[in-house]
């Protein structure tokens, strides 16, 4: 079946979820588009979409060699995945591992500082609300997650960030903080959504050379570029 005779069920900001036919499966489709400032900010990149899909397969398929259950099923073209049908947690976790961005801005501490641990965030997924942040006892009395599955959002989020350092350590890259998503899948959590650029920070480990949506947020050139570099490092990684 053609895509565009699927029901598109979502269009979020860079992506696009179809109906498959499936109970079990969904069509998630990677676009062009580049936004920030929870959408205050757009733009169309020719070829972004193709260049995220190719890195969160990568990392996805990385990560499930190393035991973490992701949405992902396979790639069926450049910029199209069959995932698994999960409801997404209304919580979206932030992994941090140096300093930067709104931490950087919230807490005076300055952008590259090296944290002295791994900090995790729990933010509720809105951008109505702009993605507050929240701790347990709020997630918990309004119904976004269990205890339960907090701890168990933590646990994977720790098991995940060590197997990510490793793997963009070894591509000469600093992974500084990045946002994770699970979904609920027959009675288990696992990661959904996308890791990638748009999603991460990543700055070269020689130069400090920023590779991710900040370059778009910050005007600073060359998002594309920057993609492909951290792509062809993977790639070569792999």
């Amino acid at each position: 079946m053609e895509l565009n005779d699927m029901k598109l069920l979502y269009e979020g900001k860079s992506k696009s979820v179809y109906d498959s036919g499936d109970s079990d499966t969904l069509i998630l489709r990677f676009r062009d588009s580049a936004t920030a400032g929870n959408g205050a900010k757009k733009a169309e990149l020719d070829g972004k979409g193709k260049l995220n899909a190719a890195i969160s397969a990568i990392i996805y398929d990385y990560l499930s060699e190393n035991g973490i259950e992701t949405h992902l099923e396979k790639m069926i073209d450049d910029v199209t995945a069959l995932v698994k049908r999960v409801e997404i947690v209304s919580v979206e976790v932030i992994v941090r591992n140096i300093a930067a961005g709104s931490f950087s801005k919230r807490y005076g501490v300055p952008e590259g500082t090296p944290l002295k641990n791994t900090v995790l965030e729990f933010c509720m997924k809105s951008d109505e609300y702009g993605d507050p942040m929240m701790n347990d006892s709020q997630i918990t009395a309004i119904g976004l997650a269990t205890q339960a599955e907090l701890d168990e959002m933590r646990s994977a989020a720790l098991r995940v960030d060590s197997l990510l350092s490793e793997l963009f350590d070894k591509c000469g890259i600093t992974l500084a903080d990045y946002k994770l998503e699970f979904g609920r899948f027959h009675g288990r959590l696992i990661l959904a959504d996308e890791i990638s650029p748009d999603s991460c920070r990543l700055w070269d480990k020689s130069t400090g050379k920023k590779l991710d949506k900040d370059r778009f947020r910050r005007d600073l050139g060359d998002v594309l570029g920057s993609y492909r570099e951290v792509l062809g490092r993977l790639q070569n990684a792999r």
